[in-house]
Protein backbone atom coordinates (compact mmCIF):
# COMPACT_ATOMS: atom_id res chain seq x y z
CA UNK A 1 0.00 0.00 0.00
CA UNK A 2 2.73 2.71 0.85
CA UNK A 3 4.84 1.67 -2.15
CA UNK A 4 1.77 2.33 -4.30
CA UNK A 5 0.90 5.54 -2.76
CA UNK A 6 4.45 6.74 -2.70
CA UNK A 7 4.57 6.15 -7.12
CA UNK A 8 1.27 7.46 -7.40
CA UNK A 9 2.06 10.50 -5.15
CA UNK A 10 5.66 10.89 -7.69
CA UNK A 11 3.56 10.48 -10.56
CA UNK A 12 0.48 12.83 -9.82
CA UNK A 13 3.61 15.60 -8.47
CA UNK A 14 4.88 15.81 -12.18
CA UNK A 15 1.46 17.62 -13.52
CA UNK A 16 1.15 19.93 -10.06
CA UNK A 17 2.07 23.70 -10.65
CA UNK A 18 2.78 26.06 -8.47
CA UNK A 19 0.77 29.49 -9.74
CA UNK A 20 2.46 33.37 -8.84
CA UNK A 21 0.48 36.35 -9.79
CA UNK A 22 0.36 40.23 -9.73
CA UNK A 23 -1.85 42.55 -10.25
CA UNK A 24 -3.57 45.51 -9.03
CA UNK A 25 -7.25 45.84 -6.98
CA UNK A 26 -8.86 48.50 -5.38
CA UNK A 27 -7.77 49.09 -1.75
CA UNK A 28 -10.62 49.35 1.12
CA UNK A 29 -9.14 52.57 2.22
CA UNK A 30 -9.72 55.74 1.23
CA UNK A 31 -6.85 58.26 -0.52
CA UNK A 32 -6.52 60.81 2.60
CA UNK A 33 -10.30 61.15 3.75
CA UNK A 34 -11.12 61.89 -0.35
CA UNK A 35 -13.46 59.06 -0.64
CA UNK A 36 -11.13 58.28 -3.71
CA UNK A 37 -10.64 54.70 -4.37
CA UNK A 38 -7.28 54.11 -4.80
CA UNK A 39 -5.74 50.72 -6.64
CA UNK A 40 -2.97 49.24 -4.99
CA UNK A 41 -0.48 46.34 -6.12
CA UNK A 42 -1.52 42.50 -5.38
CA UNK A 43 0.45 39.58 -5.25
CA UNK A 44 -1.19 35.97 -4.98
CA UNK A 45 -0.28 32.05 -5.22
CA UNK A 46 -2.29 29.21 -5.24
CA UNK A 47 -2.29 25.79 -7.09
CA UNK A 48 -3.11 24.14 -10.83
CA UNK A 49 -2.91 21.37 -12.49
CA UNK A 50 -1.51 20.30 -16.06
CA UNK A 51 -4.23 18.48 -18.19
CA UNK A 52 -2.25 18.78 -21.38
CA UNK A 53 1.19 18.03 -22.76
CA UNK A 54 1.08 21.09 -24.67
CA UNK A 55 0.82 23.46 -21.52
CA UNK A 56 -2.83 23.89 -20.47
CA UNK A 57 -3.58 24.65 -16.86
CA UNK A 58 -6.55 24.83 -14.32
CA UNK A 59 -6.51 26.27 -12.01
CA UNK A 60 -9.41 28.25 -9.29
CA UNK A 61 -10.23 31.77 -10.74
CA UNK A 62 -9.54 34.02 -7.50
CA UNK A 63 -5.95 32.53 -8.11
CA UNK A 64 -5.61 34.74 -11.21
CA UNK A 65 -8.37 37.14 -10.71
CA UNK A 66 -7.41 41.09 -11.50
CA UNK A 67 -3.82 39.40 -12.31
CA UNK A 68 -1.40 41.05 -14.93
CA UNK A 69 1.39 38.89 -14.83
CA UNK A 70 0.89 34.82 -13.86
CA UNK A 71 4.12 32.78 -13.68
CA UNK A 72 3.76 29.03 -13.61
CA UNK A 73 6.25 26.27 -11.80
CA UNK A 74 6.48 23.25 -13.48
CA UNK A 75 8.16 21.04 -11.83
CA UNK A 76 11.80 19.69 -13.19
CA UNK A 77 11.03 16.03 -13.45
CA UNK A 78 9.89 15.68 -17.15
CA UNK A 79 8.83 12.07 -19.00
CA UNK A 80 12.02 10.66 -20.12
CA UNK A 81 14.76 12.27 -18.25
CA UNK A 82 15.64 9.76 -15.28
CA UNK A 83 17.24 12.59 -13.39
CA UNK A 84 16.12 16.03 -11.71
CA UNK A 85 17.23 19.08 -13.62
CA UNK A 86 18.69 21.47 -11.71
CA UNK A 87 15.65 23.49 -10.91
CA UNK A 88 12.08 23.60 -11.24
CA UNK A 89 11.24 25.65 -14.37
CA UNK A 90 9.31 29.01 -13.64
CA UNK A 91 7.35 29.85 -17.36
CA UNK A 92 5.13 32.66 -17.76
CA UNK A 93 1.28 31.29 -18.50
CA UNK A 94 -1.77 33.56 -20.20
CA UNK A 95 -5.05 33.52 -19.11
CA UNK A 96 -6.98 31.86 -21.63
CA UNK A 97 -10.38 32.67 -19.73
CA UNK A 98 -11.62 32.42 -16.19
CA UNK A 99 -15.30 31.80 -15.10
CA UNK A 100 -16.45 33.67 -11.32
CA UNK A 101 -19.60 31.62 -11.14
CA UNK A 102 -17.19 27.77 -10.75
CA UNK A 103 -14.27 30.00 -9.63
CA UNK A 104 -12.14 28.08 -12.46
CA UNK A 105 -9.29 29.56 -14.46
CA UNK A 106 -7.46 27.92 -17.64
CA UNK A 107 -3.90 29.00 -17.88
CA UNK A 108 -1.75 28.40 -20.85
CA UNK A 109 2.19 27.90 -21.15
CA UNK A 110 4.26 27.77 -24.08
CA UNK A 111 5.92 24.60 -23.63
CA UNK A 112 5.57 20.77 -24.75
CA UNK A 113 6.14 17.35 -23.72
CA UNK A 114 4.79 18.19 -20.27
CA UNK A 115 3.38 15.38 -17.78
CA UNK A 116 -0.22 15.82 -17.32
CA UNK A 117 -3.39 14.10 -15.49
CA UNK A 118 -6.40 13.14 -16.82
CA UNK A 119 -9.91 14.32 -15.27
CA UNK A 120 -12.05 11.25 -13.56
CA UNK A 121 -15.93 11.14 -13.50
CA UNK A 122 -16.84 12.22 -10.11
CA UNK A 123 -20.31 11.12 -10.63
CA UNK A 124 -18.80 7.65 -9.83
CA UNK A 125 -17.28 9.27 -6.65
CA UNK A 126 -18.63 7.18 -3.09
CA UNK A 127 -18.47 8.47 0.90
CA UNK A 128 -15.86 6.85 1.96
CA UNK A 129 -13.58 6.47 -1.04
CA UNK A 130 -9.23 7.35 -0.42
CA UNK A 131 -8.33 10.48 -1.57
CA UNK A 132 -5.30 12.85 -2.43
CA UNK A 133 -4.63 15.62 -2.19
CA UNK A 134 -1.58 17.46 -3.99
CA UNK A 135 -0.67 21.49 -3.81
CA UNK A 136 1.60 24.38 -2.47
CA UNK A 137 0.09 24.96 1.21
CA UNK A 138 1.33 28.23 2.53
CA UNK A 139 3.83 28.27 -0.69
CA UNK A 140 5.66 25.36 0.32
CA UNK A 141 6.04 23.61 -2.99
CA UNK A 142 4.77 20.05 -3.96
CA UNK A 143 2.78 18.81 -0.97
CA UNK A 144 0.38 15.70 -0.68
CA UNK A 145 -2.14 15.30 2.23
CA UNK A 146 -4.77 11.78 2.44
CA UNK A 147 -8.24 11.52 3.19
CA UNK A 148 -11.35 10.57 2.53
CA UNK A 149 -14.47 11.72 0.45
CA UNK A 150 -16.55 13.08 3.28
CA UNK A 151 -19.64 14.06 0.99
CA UNK A 152 -20.00 13.87 -2.93
CA UNK A 153 -22.44 16.61 -2.99
CA UNK A 154 -22.22 19.15 -0.37
CA UNK A 155 -24.41 22.43 -0.96
CA UNK A 156 -21.98 25.19 1.35
CA UNK A 157 -24.79 28.03 1.00
CA UNK A 158 -28.41 27.58 0.73
CA UNK A 159 -28.67 29.69 -2.24
CA UNK A 160 -25.57 27.94 -3.50
CA UNK A 161 -26.16 26.06 -7.05
CA UNK A 162 -22.85 24.53 -7.10
CA UNK A 163 -22.11 21.93 -5.22
CA UNK A 164 -18.75 20.56 -3.94
CA UNK A 165 -16.66 17.95 -3.01
CA UNK A 166 -16.43 17.55 0.82
CA UNK A 167 -12.89 15.57 2.13
CA UNK A 168 -10.90 15.55 5.18
CA UNK A 169 -7.81 15.46 3.58
CA UNK A 170 -6.06 18.06 5.01
CA UNK A 171 -6.06 21.52 2.88
CA UNK A 172 -4.29 24.91 3.47
CA UNK A 173 -4.19 28.49 2.06
CA UNK A 174 -2.11 27.63 -1.00
CA UNK A 175 -3.08 24.66 -1.88
CA UNK A 176 -6.21 26.22 -4.34
CA UNK A 177 -6.20 25.45 -7.38
CA UNK A 178 -4.70 21.76 -6.86
CA UNK A 179 -5.79 18.50 -7.93
CA UNK A 180 -7.92 16.11 -5.53
CA UNK A 181 -7.28 12.76 -7.30
CA UNK A 182 -8.57 9.01 -6.37
CA UNK A 183 -5.66 6.24 -6.08
CA UNK A 184 -5.71 6.08 -10.08
CA UNK A 185 -3.97 9.27 -10.24
CA UNK A 186 -7.65 11.05 -12.18
CA UNK A 187 -8.46 14.31 -10.86
CA UNK A 188 -11.98 13.85 -9.71
CA UNK A 189 -11.87 17.41 -8.06
CA UNK A 190 -9.78 20.97 -7.72
CA UNK A 191 -9.38 21.95 -4.33
CA UNK A 192 -11.37 25.12 -3.74
CA UNK A 193 -11.42 26.58 0.23
CA UNK A 194 -11.83 25.18 3.66
CA UNK A 195 -14.19 26.01 6.49
CA UNK A 196 -12.17 27.03 9.18
CA UNK A 197 -12.40 28.80 12.80
CA UNK A 198 -8.99 29.22 13.08
CA UNK A 199 -7.99 29.96 9.73
CA UNK A 200 -6.16 26.64 9.10
CA UNK A 201 -6.81 23.20 8.18
CA UNK A 202 -10.13 21.54 10.62
CA UNK A 203 -10.54 18.45 8.37
CA UNK A 204 -13.26 20.30 6.30
CA UNK A 205 -12.17 20.63 2.49
CA UNK A 206 -13.92 21.66 -0.30
CA UNK A 207 -13.11 20.72 -4.05
CA UNK A 208 -15.36 21.23 -7.30
CA UNK A 209 -16.41 18.20 -9.25
CA UNK A 210 -14.26 17.11 -11.86
CA UNK A 211 -17.85 16.76 -14.25
CA UNK A 212 -18.17 20.35 -13.84
CA UNK A 213 -14.49 20.95 -14.09
CA UNK A 214 -14.62 19.41 -17.52
CA UNK A 215 -17.89 21.72 -18.63
CA UNK A 216 -15.49 24.36 -17.78
CA UNK A 217 -12.24 23.87 -18.94
CA UNK A 218 -13.83 22.89 -22.51
CA UNK A 219 -15.75 25.59 -23.09
CA UNK A 220 -12.88 27.71 -21.75
CA UNK A 221 -10.30 26.23 -23.61
CA UNK A 222 -12.09 26.52 -26.96
CA UNK A 223 -13.42 30.03 -26.29
CA UNK A 224 -12.01 32.02 -23.64
CA UNK A 225 -15.72 31.84 -22.31
CA UNK A 226 -18.25 29.73 -20.86
CA UNK A 227 -21.90 29.24 -22.26
CA UNK A 228 -24.64 28.35 -19.42
CA UNK A 229 -27.05 25.96 -20.64
CA UNK A 230 -30.98 25.96 -19.92
CA UNK A 231 -34.16 24.45 -21.17
CA UNK A 232 -36.53 27.65 -19.65
CA UNK A 233 -37.65 26.12 -17.00
CA UNK A 234 -38.06 26.25 -13.06
CA UNK A 235 -37.72 24.00 -10.50
CA UNK A 236 -38.44 23.53 -6.95
CA UNK A 237 -37.76 20.70 -4.35
CA UNK A 238 -40.53 18.93 -3.66
CA UNK A 239 -41.31 18.98 0.23
CA UNK A 240 -43.33 16.99 2.01
CA UNK A 241 -45.70 20.38 2.92
CA UNK A 242 -44.90 21.11 -0.92
CA UNK A 243 -46.67 17.68 -2.11
CA UNK A 244 -49.53 17.70 0.00
CA UNK A 245 -50.79 20.90 -1.40
CA UNK A 246 -50.27 20.19 -4.66
CA UNK A 247 -51.86 16.61 -4.41
CA UNK A 248 -48.49 15.33 -5.85
CA UNK A 249 -47.41 11.56 -6.35
CA UNK A 250 -44.82 11.67 -4.04
CA UNK A 251 -43.27 13.85 -1.46
CA UNK A 252 -39.63 14.03 -2.46
CA UNK A 253 -37.90 14.66 -5.57
CA UNK A 254 -38.31 17.71 -8.39
CA UNK A 255 -41.36 19.44 -9.70
CA UNK A 256 -41.82 21.81 -12.65
CA UNK A 257 -42.63 25.93 -10.93
CA UNK A 258 -42.79 27.37 -14.58
CA UNK A 259 -42.30 26.77 -18.01
CA UNK A 260 -40.96 29.76 -20.35
CA UNK A 261 -43.21 30.30 -23.14
CA UNK A 262 -41.63 29.58 -26.72
CA UNK A 263 -38.57 27.99 -24.42
CA UNK A 264 -37.04 24.88 -25.60
CA UNK A 265 -39.31 22.75 -22.45
CA UNK A 266 -42.26 24.67 -23.63
CA UNK A 267 -42.43 23.14 -27.10
CA UNK A 268 -41.17 19.81 -26.07
CA UNK A 269 -44.97 19.91 -23.80
CA UNK A 270 -43.74 20.25 -20.41
CA UNK A 271 -46.17 21.95 -17.61
CA UNK A 272 -46.07 23.26 -14.42
CA UNK A 273 -46.81 20.50 -11.86
CA UNK A 274 -44.79 17.84 -13.81
CA UNK A 275 -42.40 15.68 -11.81
CA UNK A 276 -39.57 15.23 -12.99
CA UNK A 277 -38.08 11.70 -12.52
CA UNK A 278 -35.18 11.94 -14.04
CA UNK A 279 -32.67 13.84 -16.61
CA UNK A 280 -30.89 11.18 -19.29
CA UNK A 281 -31.10 8.36 -16.67
CA UNK A 282 -30.07 10.05 -13.27
CA UNK A 283 -32.90 9.93 -10.91
CA UNK A 284 -33.45 13.93 -9.95
CA UNK A 285 -33.66 14.45 -5.94
CA UNK A 286 -33.78 18.00 -5.88
CA UNK A 287 -33.84 21.26 -7.76
CA UNK A 288 -29.84 21.41 -6.88
CA UNK A 289 -28.81 18.56 -8.47
CA UNK A 290 -31.42 19.32 -11.37
CA UNK A 291 -29.85 22.61 -12.38
CA UNK A 292 -26.10 21.50 -11.69
CA UNK A 293 -27.02 18.27 -14.00
CA UNK A 294 -28.34 20.78 -16.70
CA UNK A 295 -24.88 23.06 -16.12
CA UNK A 296 -22.86 20.40 -17.37
CA UNK A 297 -24.65 19.36 -20.71
CA UNK A 298 -23.51 22.04 -23.66
CA UNK A 299 -25.86 24.44 -25.47
CA UNK A 300 -27.18 22.09 -28.94
CA UNK A 301 -27.22 18.90 -27.12
CA UNK A 302 -30.61 17.42 -25.88
CA UNK A 303 -31.63 16.31 -22.63
CA UNK A 304 -33.89 13.19 -22.42
CA UNK A 305 -36.20 13.92 -19.37
CA UNK A 306 -38.69 11.23 -17.47
CA UNK A 307 -41.78 13.30 -16.37
CA UNK A 308 -44.28 12.60 -13.81
CA UNK A 309 -48.11 14.07 -14.93
CA UNK A 310 -50.65 12.44 -12.44
CA UNK A 311 -50.61 8.98 -12.81
CA UNK A 312 -48.87 9.21 -16.18
CA UNK A 313 -45.27 8.80 -16.98
CA UNK A 314 -43.70 10.70 -20.29
CA UNK A 315 -40.38 10.82 -21.96
CA UNK A 316 -39.13 13.81 -23.67
CA UNK A 317 -36.12 14.88 -25.24
CA UNK A 318 -35.52 18.46 -24.95
CA UNK A 319 -32.85 20.96 -26.72
CA UNK A 320 -30.85 22.55 -24.08
CA UNK A 321 -29.52 26.31 -25.28
CA UNK A 322 -28.20 29.27 -24.16
CA UNK A 323 -28.87 31.15 -20.80
CA UNK A 324 -28.82 35.01 -21.26
CA UNK A 325 -25.84 36.00 -20.80
CA UNK A 326 -24.96 37.22 -17.13
CA UNK A 327 -23.35 40.63 -17.43
CA UNK A 328 -21.35 39.39 -14.10
CA UNK A 329 -19.05 37.33 -16.71
CA UNK A 330 -17.40 40.73 -18.63
CA UNK A 331 -16.00 41.40 -14.62
CA UNK A 332 -13.54 38.42 -15.78
CA UNK A 333 -12.01 39.97 -18.77
CA UNK A 334 -11.22 43.42 -17.05
CA UNK A 335 -7.83 44.78 -15.65
CA UNK A 336 -8.25 47.33 -12.91
CA UNK A 337 -5.28 49.44 -14.19
CA UNK A 338 -6.57 49.87 -17.42
CA UNK A 339 -10.37 49.66 -17.56
CA UNK A 340 -11.46 51.57 -14.57
CA UNK A 341 -13.60 54.81 -15.07
CA UNK A 342 -12.98 56.69 -11.95
CA UNK A 343 -15.99 59.47 -12.43
CA UNK A 344 -18.66 56.64 -12.64
CA UNK A 345 -17.20 54.11 -10.35
CA UNK A 346 -17.41 51.24 -12.95
CA UNK A 347 -14.89 48.71 -14.99
CA UNK A 348 -15.65 49.37 -18.64
CA UNK A 349 -14.47 47.14 -21.97
CA UNK A 350 -14.74 48.10 -25.09
CA UNK A 351 -16.81 46.36 -27.77
CA UNK A 352 -14.77 44.37 -29.94
CA UNK A 353 -15.42 41.62 -32.08
CA UNK A 354 -15.07 38.91 -28.96
CA UNK A 355 -17.66 40.93 -27.06
CA UNK A 356 -19.46 41.48 -29.35
CA UNK A 357 -20.16 38.46 -30.10
CA UNK A 358 -20.95 37.97 -26.13
CA UNK A 359 -24.07 40.61 -26.49
CA UNK A 360 -27.70 40.04 -28.31
CA UNK A 361 -26.75 41.94 -31.37
CA UNK A 362 -26.54 45.46 -30.41
CA UNK A 363 -27.85 48.92 -32.32
CA UNK A 364 -24.43 49.77 -33.05
CA UNK A 365 -20.92 48.23 -33.55
CA UNK A 366 -18.90 50.41 -30.93
CA UNK A 367 -19.22 51.15 -27.28
CA UNK A 368 -18.43 50.55 -23.54
CA UNK A 369 -19.63 47.98 -21.83
CA UNK A 370 -20.06 48.29 -18.17
CA UNK A 371 -18.05 45.44 -16.52
CA UNK A 372 -18.16 46.13 -13.23
CA UNK A 373 -18.82 48.02 -10.19
CA UNK A 374 -15.37 49.63 -9.38
CA UNK A 375 -15.31 52.17 -6.07
CA UNK A 376 -17.77 55.33 -5.52
CA UNK A 377 -18.86 58.00 -8.36
CA UNK A 378 -19.67 61.74 -7.76
CA UNK A 379 -22.62 61.59 -9.83
CA UNK A 380 -25.78 60.64 -8.66
CA UNK A 381 -29.64 60.46 -10.49
CA UNK A 382 -30.35 57.92 -13.02
CA UNK A 383 -28.01 54.26 -12.77
CA UNK A 384 -26.01 52.38 -14.95
CA UNK A 385 -26.50 48.69 -14.28
CA UNK A 386 -24.37 45.51 -15.22
CA UNK A 387 -23.99 45.12 -19.16
CA UNK A 388 -24.96 48.52 -20.09
CA UNK A 389 -23.36 49.52 -23.44
CA UNK A 390 -22.53 52.97 -23.61
CA UNK A 391 -22.70 54.81 -26.93
CA UNK A 392 -22.17 58.50 -25.85
CA UNK A 393 -21.90 61.45 -23.18
CA UNK A 394 -23.62 64.39 -24.01
CA UNK A 395 -23.63 63.70 -27.69
CA UNK A 396 -19.85 62.86 -28.19
CA UNK A 397 -19.56 59.01 -29.54
CA UNK A 398 -17.87 56.36 -27.07
CA UNK A 399 -15.59 54.35 -29.04
CA UNK A 400 -12.92 53.28 -26.11
CA UNK A 401 -12.56 53.07 -22.26
CA UNK A 402 -10.44 56.17 -23.02
CA UNK A 403 -12.89 57.68 -25.20
CA UNK A 404 -15.66 57.47 -22.46
CA UNK A 405 -12.58 58.99 -19.59
CA UNK A 406 -11.87 61.98 -22.60
CA UNK A 407 -15.41 62.86 -22.60
CA UNK A 408 -16.22 62.67 -18.99
CA UNK A 409 -13.35 64.57 -17.88
CA UNK A 410 -14.02 67.19 -20.27
CA UNK A 411 -17.27 67.92 -18.37
CA UNK A 412 -17.86 71.05 -15.75
CA UNK A 413 -18.93 70.07 -12.58
CA UNK A 414 -21.65 71.83 -13.37
CA UNK A 415 -22.76 70.30 -16.35
CA UNK A 416 -25.03 67.56 -16.52
CA UNK A 417 -24.24 64.15 -17.50
CA UNK A 418 -26.55 62.32 -20.31
CA UNK A 419 -25.47 58.77 -21.77
CA UNK A 420 -26.94 57.11 -24.40
CA UNK A 421 -26.76 53.54 -24.02
CA UNK A 422 -28.03 50.12 -24.99
CA UNK A 423 -30.19 48.02 -22.20
CA UNK A 424 -31.33 45.08 -22.61
CA UNK A 425 -32.45 45.66 -26.47
CA UNK A 426 -33.65 49.35 -26.18
CA UNK A 427 -32.18 52.43 -25.89
CA UNK A 428 -31.89 54.93 -23.23
CA UNK A 429 -30.75 58.21 -21.76
CA UNK A 430 -29.23 57.73 -18.47
CA UNK A 431 -28.73 61.10 -16.64
CA UNK A 432 -26.59 62.32 -13.66
CA UNK A 433 -25.57 65.07 -11.82
CA UNK A 434 -22.83 65.98 -9.46
CA UNK A 435 -24.63 67.70 -6.37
Amino acid sequence: MSVELERLSRRVSRAVVQIFSTGYARSEEADGGTNTAVVTRQRATGSGVILSADGYIVTNSHVVANARRVRVRVPAEMPGHPLLEPADKVLDARIVGLDRDSDLAVLKVDKTGLSFLSLGDSDLLRQGQLVMAFGNPLGLENSVSMGVVSSVARQVKPDDTMIYIQTDAPINPGNSGGPLVDVSGHVIGINTFILSQSGGNEGLGFAIPSNVVRNVYTQLRAEGHVHRSEIGVSVETITPALATGLRLAQDWGVVVADVEANEPAAKAGLEAGDIVLSLNGKTMRDARQFELNLYRYRVGQKVSLELLRGDTKLSVDVPVEEREDDPQRFADMVDPAKNTVSRLGILGIEIDRKIAAMLPELRKKYGVVVAARYGDSPYSGDSLVLGDVIYSVNTTPVTSVQALRAALDALKETDPLVMQVERRGRLLFVTMTIE
